[in-house]
């Protein structure tokens, strides 16, 4: 009976150290901490980047979309008013449609408190489009300014080149299509040949890109040719914009009183 005993209680000791021996040997996956969550990006464009350009619910999307989404939360926004960017602090403005005047004030505003505005600011749009010229839907062809880049002390040219070319920009070789060119009498800087324009508004940031048809990758008409980069950097330019602590801008220079001007 006590020789029983001893070999029962020997083999639960040899089964256990059997499990024991599994378990350090394939260990138990440790949990991971839920993922932080996507910071947002309200998205306000005229172009085909979330829907086709049917705007049907079939074929939408966009490689741009698909890009920026991995990094954000994108929200779109059909205007770019106080209650559009209520709560937002990022804002991506890919070709759009004139803005309403009141949306205007409020969007500087917005900027001017903090808030970070990446836009795309094409003089030619070359983005295929099935819908007739004079469409609403279509996209404009070339940037609706509304004085809003005056306000800020920047002025939009060009194209510089008609057609397809491939330009260095933020340190990335890019494919442009008919791209402006971008100068400054306010506190931006200029660079790549006035491709880019960074500025310091107030407490906020904002870059301007001479060009939207670089985000046309895919379907009719897309541009053909070295885009490896071409997403690179509009994320690049959003990611530098989320982090950059602008410097204080500079006033703009005022002009003299004509009568101070006569007195000299």
């Amino acid at each position: 009976m006590r020789r029983a005993a001893l070999l029962a209680i020997a083999g639960v000791l040899l089964i256990g150290a059997s499990a024991i021996a599994v378990r350090v040997s394939n260990p138990e996956p440790p949990i991971s901490p839920a993922a932080a969550p996507k910071p947002k990006l309200a998205l306000l464009t005229s172009l085909p980047l979330i829907f086709a350009d049917s705007f049907s619910l079939e074929g939408g999307g966009s490689p741009a979309l698909e890009s920026l989404e991995r990094h954000y939360a994108v929200e779109p926004i059909g205007v770019g008013d106080a209650t559009s960017l209520a709560g937002k602090s990022l804002l991506l403005m890919a070709h759009p449609r004139a803005q309403p005047a009141e949306a205007l004030v409020e969007l500087d505003a917005w900027v001017r408190a903090g808030g970070r505005l990446l836009l795309l600011a094409d003089p030619k749009l070359d983005w295929h489009s099935e819908r007739p010229l004079g469409d609403p839907l279509r996209p404009p062809p070339d940037f609706a300014d509304s004085g809003l880049l005056a306000h800020w002390g920047l002025a939009l040219g060009g194209p510089i080149v008609d057609g397809p070319v491939v330009r260095p920009a933020a340190g990335k070789q890019i494919l442009f299509v008919s791209p402006g060119r971008l100068a400054s009498r306010a506190a931006c800087r200029i660079s790549d040949d006035g491709l880019i324009a960074r500025c310091a508004i107030a407490r906020g940031a904002v870059t301007v890109i001479a060009d939207a048809d670089f985000l046309n990758l895919a379907g009719p008409g897309a541009i053909d040719g070295p885009t490896a980069q071409n997403l690179e950097l509009l994320i690049g330019e959003l990611a530098r914009l989320k982090t950059r602590q602008p410097a204080r801008p500079q006033p703009y220079p005022q002009a003299r009183p004509k009568e101070q001007a006569k007195n000299d």
